[in-house]
């Protein structure tokens, strides 16, 4: 009996991805596939499928496509990686508990219309869990640079400055449950103070209109930034894409 294989579409349907990624992941030396055949096309056996599952749940940790690269790379031991794997989920798993903690919380103070504490509304929130993917994106100068900014902050003015977004995204909430659109002059009138806020967290360094904008639509796309927006109201997230969108057009 021969060993099972997967074709690319196959494997692509199976792990919930697209044959694009998979190529991408091929090219990147990610995931060679098994064997080529003669038409070409691409197949996948059973050690591509465990590879895949690495790759899958190292993105979900967070890592970027190079250090995936370097950790695969350093590993001899498949069953050895998977336990590995299987603490650093556990780890997750933990913080992720903490996270709906600090949302419920957020969200039944919110609705009771109490006093929201920086330190309670980021329990299990870590900004190094965006390490790689800010340097794939933005760049390593920019991570090593806003790391350095933020470790060198006081607790309180750690607190005083999450805390200000707190309000910024409350106000955004108020915006959009009153029915203002993104273009209204109070909503952009928010939207300054967003981008002052961000100034703070930039270094002073220039907000440009195509950072901003992309931003925007992070806040948007991403589940785990939108999360900070939509529990003032589903739907807000997206708002504030669109209202960072205007002012972005308009003043930058």
């Amino acid at each position: 009996m021969g060993t099972q294989e997967w074709s690319i579409q196959d494997l692509a349907k199976a792990a919930g991805t697209t044959s694009r990624t998979l190529r991408h992941y091929g090219q990147l030396g990610l995931l060679t596939p098994s064997r080529i055949g003669a038409n070409g096309y691409r197949y996948y056996d059973q050690n591509s499928l465990v590879r895949l599952q690495r790759i899958l749940l190292l993105r979900e940790l967070g890592l970027g496509l190079p250090v995936i690269a370097d950790v695969l790379a350093g590993e001899q031991d498949p069953a050895a990686a998977l336990r590995t794997h299987l603490e650093l989920l556990r780890q997750e798993q933990d913080r992720i508990r903490r996270q709906i903690e600090s949302v419920h919380s957020t969200l039944h103070k919110t609705e009771r219309g109490e006093q929201l504490m920086a330190a309670e509304v980021f329990d299990g929130f870590d900004h190094t869990q965006y390490k790689d993917e800010v340097i794939e994106r933005w760049g390593k100068d920019a991570y090593e640079s806003g790391d350095k900014w933020w470790n060198s902050m006081s607790d309180a003015d750690k607190q005083a400055f999450m805390q200000t977004h707190l309000d910024i995204a409350a106000d955004y909430g108020k915006a959009h449950a009153a029915g203002l659109a993104p273009d209204n002059a109070q909503v952009q009138a928010v939207v300054q103070r967003h981008r002052d806020w961000l100034g703070v967290g930039w270094q002073n360094r220039a907000v440009v209109k195509e950072a901003f904008i992309g931003l925007g639509e992070m806040y948007a796309a991403d589940p785990r930034f939108a999360a900070n927006y939509d529990v003032h109201g589903a739907g807000t997230a997206e708002f504030v894409r669109d209202a960072m969108k205007v002012y972005a057009e308009a003043a930058l």
